[in-house]
């Protein structure tokens, strides 16, 4: 079976029929939405693709829905700040929708998430602040009678799969500070997903959103239980592979759909992987790398320091991904023939050598603005309870006691690229933390 058809297999798996993608898939909004009531509140940054957004509208109202308010509301922008989220908060409290259609990118989606929450649960708990964390948002809804707006997601990159997970990151531009909304109740009702959209996405975008679906799908591999193993392998296998022959070929072809075809169903795995686990270390770091480059390339420029790290914990898991790399080019070395340390550093360097050929960035140094400070900034967020999921997610774990130990090493070899800083934990036969 070819990677596509296992592709399609396995979202089918994962989502039903509450899940439209591949192509020509936008009348799925209309009846979508038409189950929840006749208004729909609309929430996209039309200018960047007016004409896809304008199809929608007419989707919608061929299928007999009104827009709220008369028009289309303006998403969050990159990163989805703060101040977006209490933006759109406004817009649902004023036009009380049966429904909310999001348009847009992760971040346009993550920001609805968030805004709905606080428009429904507001009137007890006000600030974002309150829900970052896992599964507080639930936890708040079973003592009310309250329920969230039914949400349909209408994605348009290539990247977070936003659209099909249970996670909203909200980012606090005056610290620089991303953090993170985890709860099952927040996964959009339904999702549409039409590929050939990510056509207008410019190649630096392409880029960060292959990386952080890859991340997605490595990170959680990396943690795997052995309950999780087999299906996160499978999901793994086929989006790494997916990403890593595609995603030059969608840079020199942007319009070429079987490419772009390649990079959303890689990246929609990469949603999968998400759902069914955690990420940990390198999507940890990222959330304090918000303010010097974007969230994919943040992702794949710390992965390969933290498979160092890991190494001696994951060989079952370096096997796989390293023959991937492997297979097209990336590593010289015999995979099967390395054990431990050895086999995180060459899975690394070929982690490095995947990013170097599509220009993305590979040390700390390499970020425009980066200084020291960073690193302590780094770790201080570490110790933060409402991040504690990343730390604990780890197939090596953390303690807020042992972060400035074991992940200070991984920083700073991260900031110069030398992978001889970082320190191993002690790992027993079993694979667990001696």
């Amino acid at each position: 079976m070819d990677l596509k058809r296992r592709a399609r297999r396995l979202l089918k798996e994962f989502k039903g029929d509450q899940y439209a993608f591949g192509r020509d898939t936008l009348d799925a909004v209309g009846s979508y939405a038409r189950k929840y009531g006749k208004s729909v509140l609309v929430v996209s940054n039309k200018d960047s693709f007016a004409p896809f957004v304008q199809e929608i509208v007419e989707v919608l109202e061929k299928s007999g829905l009104e827009l709220a308010g008369g028009r289309i509301f303006p998403a969050a922008r990159p990163n989805a700040p703060r101040e977006d989220v209490y933006r759109i908060e406004s817009y649902i409290l004023h036009h009380q929708p049966d429904c909310i259609v999001v348009v847009g990118g992760g971040s346009a989606i993550d920001a609805v998430k968030a805004a709905n929450v606080l428009a429904t649960l507001g009137a007890i708990e006000p600030e974002v602040d309150t829900y970052f964390g896992t599964g507080i948002v639930s936890k708040i809804l079973q003592g009310s009678t309250k329920r969230l707006v039914p949400m349909i997601a209408v994605q348009t990159a290539a990247s977070s799969g936003a659209h099909l997970t249970k996670y909203s990151n909200v980012t606090d531009p005056l610290l620089g500070q991303k953090k993170l909304i985890v709860d099952q109740t927040i996964v959009p009702h339904q999702a549409v997903f039409d590929y050939g959209v990510t056509a207008h996405m410019p190649p630096e975008l392409t880029i960060d959103g292959a990386l952080d679906g890859m991340a997605h799908c490595i990170e959680v591999f990396y943690g795997a239980s052995e309950n999780q193993f087999d299906r996160i392998r499978e999901i793994t296998e086929v989006a790494l592979e997916l990403i890593v022959a595609n995603l030059g070929a969608a840079i020199k072809e942007p319009l070429n759909f079987e490419f772009r075809e390649a990079l959303g169903l890689a990246t929609d795995l990469g949603a999968y992987a998400i759902m069914v686990g955690g990420t940990n270390g390198a999507h940890l770091t990222s959330f304090s790398l918000v303010d010097l480059t974007s969230h994919g390339r943040a992702c794949g420029l710390m992965n390969p320091y933290y498979t160092v790290f890991f190494a001696p914990a994951i060989e079952k898991q370096l096997s796989v991904v390293g023959g991937i790399f492997a297979k097209h080019g990336l590593i010289k070395e015999q995979i099967p023939s390395l054990t431990g340390r050895k086999l995180g550093e060459a899975v690394a360097a070929g982690m490095i050598a995947f990013s170097k050929s599509v220009g993305a960035p590979t040390r700390l140094l390499d970020l425009p603005g980066f200084d020291d400070a960073l690193i302590e900034r780094a770790l201080l967020a570490a110790k933060d309870p409402q991040l504690e999921m990343k730390l604990t997610n780890m197939p090596v774990s953390l303690d807020f006691q042992s972060v400035d130990d074991y992940m200070g090493p991984i920083l700073w070899a991260a900031k110069t690229g030398d992978f001889g800083l970082i320190r191993n934990m002690e790992v027993n036969q079993k694979g667990g933390v001696g």
